[in-house]
């Protein structure tokens, strides 16, 4: 594929294979810059890849959200696979009824039931995606899971415990800013700042007594200290930028940058 900058690459070498995925944003009616940026990065990633990854539900009905990707394959041509996630929640019949719903809808070129929380026929959907391969260099080196910098992906796992953490409290308006990152030998420290879009957002997050702050520090940094194999200090502050999603010059600076 033809790799752009401000996408985030996963990349997993298997042998003489090297599979580079585009992580797109999902795809929505957007309501503000922000959900502008991101229906434009999935729509341009989808037109840049070799083939076209969906992961669905293994036993939901199709939404309104997969039948406008399946339109946009639809006029593409793109190569697509069918991925049928939380396979082991369903039994085969109950998979066979959505794979049949949506061969129904479009003529996937493979449909592969998975369960990424076991690894079940995680290997059989990468020999599915073996077949769109183009024969080339490398573009990365095989030791490399991600072009990310270890900053961002600092930031992502933060922002992901606060979305977890806060569950449906506050809308997805958060981002995080790595302040300060700091290899001291021993240990690794990090400053971050949370931005969200008002007071009564921040609230929630900071929790009663700082309870709230503390308990996404703390799952936070049991995933970074995983991830960069060391001990790491984690400083979280929260900060108010009023409508920061409705700013192009915000959604810029919070690093979501138009291609």
């Amino acid at each position: 594929p033809q790799t752009t900058r401000n996408r985030i690459l996963g990349i997993h070498t298997r042998g003489e294979d090297q599979f580079v995925f585009l992580d797109t944003p999902g795809i929505h009616k957007p309501k503000n810059y922000l959900g502008e940026y991101m229906v434009n990065a999935a729509n341009t990633s989808m037109h840049d890849a070799d083939a076209v990854l969906l992961v669905v539900d293994a036993g939901k009905p199709i939404s309104h959200v997969e039948e406008e990707i399946i339109a946009y394959l639809q006029k593409s041509k793109a190569p697509s696979l069918l991925a049928l996630n939380k396979g082991d929640l369903y039994n085969r019949e109950q998979i066979a009824a959505t794979i049949a719903a949506y061969a129904d809808k479009y003529s996937f070129d493979a449909f592969v039931p998975i369960s990424a929380k076991n690894g079940k026929n995680m290997d059989e959907l990468l020999s599915e995606c073996e077949r769109f391969l183009a024969e080339s260099d490398w573009f990365f080196s095989d030791d490399m899971i991600t072009d990310q910098p270890e900053r961002q992906i600092a930031a992502e796992i933060i922002r992901e415990k606060i979305l977890r953490t806060t569950d449906k409290e506050i809308p997805h308006g958060t981002a995080v800013v790595i302040e300060e990152f700091r290899d001291e030998g021993s240990l690794l420290s990090i400053r971050a700042e949370i931005f969200c879009e008002k007071a009564s957002h921040k609230g929630i997050l900071v929790g009663k007594g700082g309870a709230g702050l503390k308990l996404i520090g703390s799952r936070a940094r049991e995933d970074l200290e995983k991830f960069f194999g060391t001990k790491v200090y984690l400083n979280l502050w929260v900060k108010v930028k009023e409508n920061w999603r409705e700013s192009a010059a915000a959604v810029s600076n919070f690093g979501y940058k138009p291609e």
